[in-house]
């Protein structure tokens, strides 16, 4: 079709066939491209057509081929080319063009993000009718190799590279047997980055120093104390100061505040999101003390459960206010909410898997897919440029821990000689 006939086919339809019409005229366009630059595949192997040459290859007539478009199969006549043997004989030479445009990634690529948007292996024949290999058996081997390279990807990329100094670490449940704890780190640039995943029956001691243990082992390290950013799991705490012993850790408020929340009537609700905003966006150590004074002034004659929620967390309530830093990086660093938008997106593409073996890795597949597509959407966070700040912070914390006093008695300081009373 050319571009007069694609303008009087547009003249002839109507406005809901244009888009049918436009898109036959690209694959037209695309086949005819295919056909030529096989053409000019050929004409560099044997020399112009027509003209006698002594190249060892030599045209042997054409046979129907079909080539991929956009994941379809369209239909063409290719050429074919023959090699001359010095023993006798000849062989099929394989025209490079012709192997390019039946590449299956772009297939692969095509069958993949339609299973992740919902269609079920059984349905994809039905909306990919025209595409080779898209029955249920072949688009489960497809996935099946494609999630074991997101896997790969995911968990053998280099994280000595990047200067690290601040780690998130959540559980998400996957099904009433699995559950993976989930690493995210900052770097000091204030971007985010999935760092890996470890997946048990709940957030329990194993997982977590299997995961932290990966960690060190592919480069995560910081030359400062590392904050590292809980959701009160005492035993992602444990772990992590089994792993980094200076660490700081930072109890997540927005965790904190829920759990107090659910000990309190519906009335009382407002006065503590209004005091945990305050306790969020004060600046300092003092004023963060004094804002919990007044939360424990509000809770103590409310309710005993809720008032000791409130001591639970320890000094890990106010760690970052404790460093003294801008208020800027509250409202990234004072919660999980980073690591928890990446579980909502998560969730979003998982919605659909109803139940995980656990005797195979379809979890870690679906969960490498879906964690790798939140990043995708990862931006810095709020206060980066103050990072430097933070950073320097934690190496003073670190330049002020106490040494651990020797073993043994402390010998008293040596008294000056005293001159003896003479006898009398």
């Amino acid at each position: 079709m050319t571009e007069s006939s694609l303008l009087r086919e547009l003249g002839q339809v109507s406005n809901a066939e244009v888009g049918e019409v436009f898109r036959e005229f690209l694959r037209g366009s695309i086949v005819k491209m295919a056909c030529e630059v096989m053409a000019a595949e050929v004409a560099e192997l044997c020399g112009p057509k027509h003209a006698p040459s002594d190249c060892r290859t030599y045209r042997a007539g054409s046979a129907a081929g079909r080539i991929l478009v956009e994941g379809e199969r369209e239909s063409v006549t290719r050429p074919r080319v023959r090699e001359r043997q010095e023993a006798g004989g000849s062989r099929e030479v394989e025209l490079i063009s012709y192997a390019a445009a039946n590449d299956p990634e772009q297939l692969e690529k095509a069958v993949i993000q339609a299973l992740m948007s919902g269609v079920s292996t059984r349905q994809m024949s039905v909306v990919k009718p025209k595409s080779p290999g898209v029955s249920r058996s072949s688009v489960s081997r497809l996935w099946q190799e494609a999630g074991t390279r997101l896997i790969d990807e995911l968990r053998s990329r280099d994280l000595s590279g990047h200067t690290w100094c601040i780690l998130m670490l959540d559980g998400i449940r996957l099904s009433s047997d699995q559950t993976a704890v989930v690493a995210l780190g900052i770097d000091s640039e204030g971007c985010k980055h999935v760092l890996d995943f470890a997946l048990g029956s709940s957030e329990n001691a194993v997982v977590s120093n299997e995961l932290l243990a990966r960690l060190a082992r592919r480069g995560f390290t910081c030359s400062q104390r590392l904050l590292a950013v809980l959701d009160g799991s005492d035993v992602l705490r444990k772990a992590v100061k089994e792993h980094f012993p200076d660490s700081v850790i930072q109890r997540c408020l927005v965790h904190k505040e829920r759990n107090i929340r659910g000990k309190l009537s519906k009335r009382h609700t407002g006065e503590l999101a209004r005091l945990f905003r305050r306790l969020r966006s004060v600046q300092g150590y003092t004023a963060a003390q004094e804002v919990v004074g007044e939360l424990e002034a509000f809770l103590e004659p409310l309710n005993a459960e809720a008032f000791k929620s409130l001591h639970e967390a320890g000094e890990d309530l106010l760690a970052l206010h404790r460093l003294e830093v801008p208020n800027t990086l509250h409202r990234s660093l004072l919660s999980t909410n980073a690591i928890e938008n990446s579980f909502l997106n998560t969730r979003r593409r998982l919605g659909r898997v109803t139940r995980f073996r656990a005797d195979t890795d379809q979890a870690s597949r679906w969960l490498s897919y879906a964690l790798l597509e939140a990043e995708k959407g990862f931006h810095r966070i709020s206060g980066h440029k103050e990072l430097p700040k933070l950073i320097a912070a934690l190496a003073r914390e670190h330049a002020a821990t106490p040494t651990k006093p020797p073993s043994g008695p402390v010998p008293s300081p040596t008294a000056p000689a005293t001159a003896r009373a003479p006898s009398l």
